[in-house]
């Protein structure tokens, strides 16, 4: 009977016999392909700069509202990442409607994206990423703007020492806020710098210029108080700061790095010591921000 089976079927000696075969094949549900479709996604990016010491990128697609993981990756040189390709089932790739990038722990991290959005952008078979998506800060920084004085508020007896401290608020204004910055979304904070020689030194970290920064006057102020702006005194050492860089930073929190990340806003390349309490201006910097693309082909 077998024999006789194999005959019906169109198969002798191993032999198919094509005419006879469409009948016998068994139907695709009752062997279903084990080996399901799949994407492969490739990342390039554009101003992205390597994490510090104990952070990864991660990538997320948005499928029917939940967010599924495209893999982590660093940044070398050149922006370019590492990996830079990532394997993902058809269906997924094919239902997402949104691509978004975070800072994520290298260990112990939920499994479920940080609140450090970096870029994201609207997924259609790939997608343009962008700092000022919806589902990333939520900002171009296109806006952004804001001046600066030279003073030691935390050496009010001393007239002489003004080049010594930064301070981003406008005397003429109250004092009041210099900065005109958009509120940020959880997981970043804004930061003050001031880069010389021997690269840059924080200035303090900030959600809003409407109040003292983190280490008020900072840690090498003088005796007095510093006003509730942001910004530093740099007394003890004594260091004057003029000729120095001045930048305020976006900084993911938790922070990656001890230096300034990617996303800077506002940069003055040259304090001038124009005397005590004149505004300087600093320039918008947004242009500079980092983009990315997402490709999409199939395997």
């Amino acid at each position: 009977m077998k024999r006789s089976l194999l005959r019906m079927c169109g198969l002798l000696g191993g032999v198919v016999l094509g005419a006879s075969l469409a009948g016998c094949l068994p139907h695709a549900d009752v062997f279903p392909d084990a080996t399901p479709a799949m994407r492969t996604l490739t990342l390039t990016f554009d101003g992205l700069e390597p994490l510090g010491e104990g952070f990864v990128y991660e990538g997320w697609l948005i499928v029917d509202g939940d967010p599924v993981s495209t893999g982590r990756f660093n940044i070398v040189e050149g922006s370019l990442a590492d990996p830079a390709e990532f394997d993902l089932p058809a269906d997924q790739v094919d239902a997402a409607t949104v691509f978004v990038l975070t800072i994520e722990p290298a260990e112990g991290d939920d499994p479920a994206p940080a609140d450090t959005h970096v870029l994201a952008g609207d997924f259609a078979s790939g997608a343009a990423l962008t700092v000022g998506h919806a589902a990333a800060l939520g900002n171009d920084f296109a806006t952004a703007a804001g001046t600066y004085i030279l003073e030691t508020p935390s050496t009010s007896d001393v007239a002489e020492d003004y080049v010594q401290g930064i301070w981003w608020l406008d005397p003429t204004a109250g004092p009041g806020a210099s900065l005109v910055l958009p509120e940020l979304p959880a997981g970043w904070a804004y930061e003050g710098w001031v880069v010389g020689d021997d690269g840059p030194v924080s200035t303090g970290r900030f959600t809003s210029p409407e109040g003292a920064d983190s280490d008020d006057a900072g840690p090498t102020s003088g005796a007095d108080a510093g006003p509730p702006f942001p910004g530093q005194d740099f007394i003890d050492p004594a260091v004057s700061i003029a000729g120095y860089t001045a930048v305020i930073s976006v900084e993911p929190d938790p922070d990656d790095s001890p230096g300034p990340f990617a996303l800077k806003p506002l940069v003055d390349m040259d304090i001038q010591d124009v005397g005590a309490g004149v505004n300087q201006d600093m320039t918008n910097n947004a242009e500079t921000f980092p983009s990315g693309t997402v490709t999409v082909l199939e395997n």
